[in-house]
């Protein structure tokens, strides 16, 4: 049974209206450690989830049971659920509904599914295994593919695809040292990764100028080069705060009264951008809503926050299609297809050229927003930190701790790289929704580091 006849069995479980999802997963993942395997995990999992509105309120269930009693079960927790909430008083939410396809939409994307048997994956792992111990390293990480079906339905309309995606990350560690190095990529299929590329890049990084130990920079504010990681997580960061659009209608987000107004530099042009080739393109949110480009920051100015049915009623807006589930998530509406364009710079040599002393930074680890507000947040950096000198990169550094604001680090960009890489914080211990940020690198003027990381 395909996701699309099971969310239209699960709909007709619910009486007065409500909205049907089925998530349909296949996947596999292998997870290394020291140069040799740890796990190995192979799901093909449905998710249904029944959503229904009561007196403005969202009650919501869940399944992995596709039997009608079941799902019949399911739809009665749901409605039970949002009728309880009536009993608070009237409720907000203006009603579940998927809307029309957009002409020439089709009716559902049948993407090339990865290839998930699991000797891709040995392949990779042989691969990280034998870099890591010729340069006398060991090698931890993870490798995995998967192919999502997606469907949803309210009983009138109904909108179904496939996505698939895949992701390899590897962390070199020289343990006499405590040095590490790290690199990874997603992208729609396995054959994207390029693994070899990027288990010499992390072995590179962990073992970049052996003899000398690492330095210890004071406090302070220094010029930065991100790379195209740390970049994603700042950019991910800013997703899940200043452009979401509930936080914004409680009047919680950053770009409260800041629409229209400057909050980057110029160079700074940020969309969310569903269909872009060389992220992982979706076509509909969680509630049925067609997903269209947005632009977020457009020459460092400030255009959109994103919305789901839910935060959109709250500011008398259209839903932009960001809903994470039917109803609306509590923790609001979320851009998961963000692209930041590039630059002119040829690549991080270019950035580093003009860089007297200063950081680099391969990535970023342990953010945690201290002021939503003022986007200010703090994160230690991890796995290749080095020092800039006179536009080089000389020797590793102690990893620093990082407390900045993000928009603030923005609006200090002075270059980008013109190539990008799909970053993604991909580990898929719950359900997997894969997501993940297109950026380029970048130098930043001035970043503030507190101190170094314990």
């Amino acid at each position: 049974m395909s996701a699309l006849e099971i969310a239209e069995r699960a709909r007709a479980c619910l009486d007065g209206g409500g909205l049907a999802r089925v998530v349909h997963e296949r996947s596999s993942s292998l997870r290394f450690a020291a140069n040799r395997p740890t796990q190995a995990t192979a799901i093909d999992d449905v998710t249904v989830e029944l959503a229904v509105v009561r007196g403005g309120h969202v009650g919501r269930a869940a399944t992995n049971r596709t039997d009608r009693e079941s799902l019949a079960r399911c739809a009665e927790r749901a409605v039970t659920a949002a009728e309880l909430a009536t009993t608070a008083g009237a409720g907000a939410h203006p009603g579940l509904r998927v809307d029309a396809p957009r002409p020439g939409a089709g009716g559902g994307s049948r993407a090339r599914e990865s290839r998930l048997h699991p000797d891709g994956g040995a392949a990779a792992l042989d691969t990280a295994f034998s870099v890591a111990r010729a340069a006398g390293l060991e090698a931890h990480g993870i490798w995995t593919a998967g192919v999502v079906d997606h469907a949803v339905t309210d009983g009138e309309q109904a909108k179904e695809e496939r996505t698939t995606d895949a992701f390899f990350k590897v962390i070199c560690i020289d343990a006499s040292r405590g040095r590490s190095g790290y690199a990874a990529l997603a992208a729609p299929s396995p054959d994207g990764l390029g693994v070899q590329g990027l288990c010499d890049e992390a072995a590179r990084k962990a073992s970049t100028d052996k003899g000398a130990p690492e330095l210890e920079l004071p406090s302070g504010r220094y010029p930065v080069v991100f790379e195209p990681a740390a970049v994603g997580l700042v950019l991910a960061t800013l997703g899940k705060s200043a452009f979401n659009g509930l936080a914004h209608a409680e009047r919680r987000g950053a770009l409260v009264g800041r629409l229209g107004r400057q909050v980057a530099a110029p160079a700074v042009n940020l969309a969310d951008s569903p269909s872009f080739p060389r992220g992982l393109p979706r076509r509909f949110d969680a509630e049925g809503t067609a997903k269209r480009p947005l632009a977020l920051i457009q020459d460092g100015v400030a255009r959109a926050v994103v919305h789901d049915r839910r935060s959109a009623a709250l500011e008398d807006t259209e839903s932009t299609g960001h809903a994470t589930v039917p109803g609306g998530s509590t923790h609001g509406p979320l851009p998961l297809n963000l692209v930041l364009a590039g630059g002119g710079a040829a690549d991080v040599a270019e950035l580093c050229g003009t860089v007297e002393r200063g950081i680099y930074v391969t990535r970023l680890w342990y953010a945690n927003l201290v002021h939503p507000k003022e986007t200010l947040v703090t994160a230690v950096t991890r796995d290749g930190t080095f020092l800039i000198e006179n536009g080089a990169v000389t020797r590793p550094l102690r990893d620093l701790r990082l407390t900045d604001s993000l928009l603030g680090m923005l609006s200090r960009v002075q270059a980008l790289t013109a190539g990008q890489r799909l970053t993604s914080e991909a580990e898929f211990y719950g359900r997997r929704n894969p997501s993940g940020v297109v950026c380029p690198a970048a130098r930043v003027g001035s970043v503030r580091f507190t101190s170094a990381a314990g």
